[in-house]
């Protein structure tokens, strides 16, 4: 009989070493990649958040991002706003991307004053449930799951960057009718706030391929077409992609033989200026000599870089200096 106690004793043991702790095998379950994990309804399959448990709020919430500072606060500096991005919500202190319009910030008293946690805290909770908002996570994430998490998606710092190990994060659902689902997020410490606000939205594709009679039609109404040909990172050499926006290039000025184009590299003001100057020179000449080859008479054709000198847009955006990133070319007669 004793030895039938022992046997049963050691095999529930053996079992409970075998387990995992609950948190531990979520958190496994879910190292799964951004593509795979974007949509709540992803989520709401791993039984840990459903959008449809909460009610809809019959509030007006104004425009995107929806709400002002507290009276006595306000942004550090301008705020990062990416009209399509992905940002991390802690689910059952679960790291949890979300795709959509995003806003992040951060929040700094006006000056003379001393930040205050608890009245940032407060104030935000307050409006939040005010206008529909619901409470899905107040508390700090393991430093195993910020591993696990920054793995995929490296922490950008800058602005509003939520979502370190240490950080006592509170994160809330505001589902509404007409502005779709919006998730706020926001943590503090005794000297400034962070705001994170994302409207879901669903990807849309916007890119179109380019044809010469794009090109013609930009360098006879503009005088300039504006195209972003992709070159191997920090190298002038031009990509498959890249290759095929130079085969129509080449196509636009075999329509038109009498066009004289100036070939001209671009880049954000990302990295050491003379470098990029450099590079954008490369590039532009690269365009040029692959036009060459391809029977386009040379004295047609020049090139030149500025690096980051002629910016379309302000580089204080990853959106922006994308567009900056780009090569135009200039008609000349």
């Amino acid at each position: 009989m004793k030895g039938i106690i022992f046997l049963i004793a050691m095999s529930a043991i053996i079992t409970s070493c075998n387990q995992k702790p609950a948190e531990e095998q979520r958190t496994e379950d879910l190292s799964t990649p951004i593509e795979q994990v974007s949509k709540h309804e992803k989520i709401k399959d791993k039984a840990l958040f459903n959008i449809e448990d909460i009610a809809y709020s019959d509030h007006d919430l104004g425009n995107f991002p929806f709400f002002t500072f507290p009276n006595g606060l306000k942004e550090r500096a301008k705020p990062l706003i990416n009209r399509f991005d992905v940002c991390f919500f802690p689910i059952d202190s679960v790291m949890t991307p979300f795709e959509g319009k995003l806003y992040r910030v951060d929040v700094v008293s006006e000056q003379g004053e001393q930040f205050s946690k608890h009245y940032f805290e407060k104030s935000m909770e307050t409006y939040l449930s005010s206008i529909g908002g619901v409470k899905i996570y107040d508390g700090e994430i393991s430093r195993k799951e910020y591993d696990r998490y920054n793995k995929q998606f490296q922490r950008r710092g800058g602005q509003g960057d939520i979502g370190y190990f240490d950080e006592h994060i509170k994160f809330y659902v505001i589902r509404s009718k007409d502005k779709g689902n919006i998730y706020v997020q926001f943590s503090a410490d005794n000297i400034s706030g962070k705001l994170n606000v994302l409207q879901e939205e669903d990807f849309q594709q916007t890119i179109t391929k380019i044809t010469a009679d794009d090109i013609l039609k930009d360098l006879t109404q503009k005088g300039k077409a504006i195209l972003y040909i992709n070159f191997d990172v920090d190298k002038s050499d031009i990509s498959t992609d890249g290759k095929n926006i130079v085969n129509q290039i080449a196509k636009a000025l075999t329509k038109d033989n009498s066009l004289k184009i100036a070939i001209e590299g671009h880049t954000d003001n990302t990295g050491d200026a003379a470098y990029n100057k450099k590079l954008s020179n490369d590039r532009a000449h690269a365009v040029m000599f692959d036009l060459i080859n391809q029977n386009i008479d040379k004295s047609r054709l020049s090139a030149s870089g500025f690096g980051a000198e002629r910016p379309l847009l302000a580089n204080d955006s990853e959106d922006n200096k994308a567009k900056n990133r780009r090569v135009e070319l200039l008609k000349i007669n």
